[in-house]
């Protein structure tokens, strides 16, 4: 069965044309994962025109400031001393009628390379009036769709940009930074880029100690460790990590742990319902990393179908209550401290 391509994959795709100096007369780079739109632009934006060049031919201009009508105008002016001019329109999904530009796109300038960078809102969709407008955009050009990634996606992302630059960590490390970093891939860069200027000269294993360290991560007190510690059912990690929550409710927010929680027991939910047994099996049906495959039948054994439903009963109360839903003023830390406790028991 052939790989499925990713949007890295496709990224990587467009920006190897472009450093064989292949250009299309639009790229169209649209979707709620922003980390390869700017990949992609700030290519274009660094490395189309050269120094000399980019004063007469490069135009960068902000969606606020700008409409449809000037966007055609400069795109449709001719370079000078120059093969290419370059137009890139940020923030694209601030101009009104930006389907308008399928005029433009019906017979664009082929000296132009008009960049549209169409950022959404995570999980927002593309409208159907511009539907039309970004296939016609495939046709004549490029049209890249840079959706988020899924959780369960992250900690594989994490463990490719690294390898990418001669660096590895483990499974639990890369867990450990999509738990506390999200799937916000410009966010997670920008701590990954930091974390690697750290590392001491000639290392090349990130370790939860250099997370801890550098990111602010403690490895030990993490929604990582809680669900490893509720899947074993080992009370006393289990209410340490919990007391440690309540005691510094800032960085460990009530309903990113109800969140993480839900998770991990859905994923021990389906153990049971899965035929195939197999590790590999197992991996590809829960989504997760081969690695932890084991400690997800192990927590399958300790918690059978029905305490796993009541679990989820469980986390929506609690959920409610921490948003003031029945709730006689009891703070998020105590409330965890009672989920916690009815979880194990």
């Amino acid at each position: 069965m052939a790989k499925r391509k990713t949007i890295a994959d496709t990224s990587a795709e467009i920006v190897n044309e472009l450093k064989k100096k292949i250009y299309k007369p639009v790229y169209i780079l649209s979707g709620d994962e922003h980390y390869y739109i700017d990949v992609i632009s700030d290519f274009i934006a660094e490395d189309v025109l050269n120094d000399s060049e980019k004063a007469f031919n490069q135009t960068v201009v902000y969606g606020k400031d700008i409409d449809v009508n000037a966007i055609i105008e400069t795109s449709r002016r001719f370079p000078m001393m120059a093969n290419h001019q370059v137009v890139i329109v940020k923030e694209a999904q601030q101009i009104k009628k930006l389907e308008e530009l399928e005029l433009y796109l019906k017979a664009p300038q082929k000296s132009t390379i008009l960049v549209i960078c169409h950022k959404l809102a995570p999980g927002a969709k593309v409208g159907v009036g511009l539907k039309k407008l970004f296939t016609l955009a495939g046709k004549v050009g490029v049209y890249f769709e840079s959706k988020r990634l899924y959780d369960n996606q992250v900690p594989a992302w994490i463990a490719s940009f690294l390898a990418q630059k001669g660096l590895s960590l483990s499974p639990a490390s890369a867990e450990l930074l999509k738990d506390y970093l999200g799937n916000d891939l410009s966010k997670v860069v920008n701590e990954l880029d930091k974390l690697i200027i750290t590392l001491p000269q000639g290392q090349t294993k990130i370790t939860t100690e250099h997370i801890e360290q550098n990111i602010g991560i403690s490895k030990d007190f993490n929604r990582f460790e809680l669900t490893n510690a509720l899947g074993a059912r080992d009370v006393l990690k289990a209410n340490r990590i919990v007391d440690y929550f309540a005691k510094n409710p800032g960085p460990n927010p009530m309903v990113l742990t109800t969140m993480a929680i839900y998770s991990y027991f859905n994923k021990v939910f389906k153990c049971h319902f899965i035929a195939d047994k197999s590790e590999r099996s197992l991996a590809l049906a829960l989504g997760v990393n081969p690695f932890f495959v084991s400690d997800y039948l192990s927590a399958a054994k300790r918690y059978n179908p029905r305490k796993c439903v009541q679990i989820f009963e469980m986390l929506r109360e609690y959920d409610l209550r921490s948003k003031g839903v029945n709730n006689d003023n009891v703070d998020g830390g105590e409330l965890l401290k009672e989920l916690v406790y009815k979880i194990l028991h």
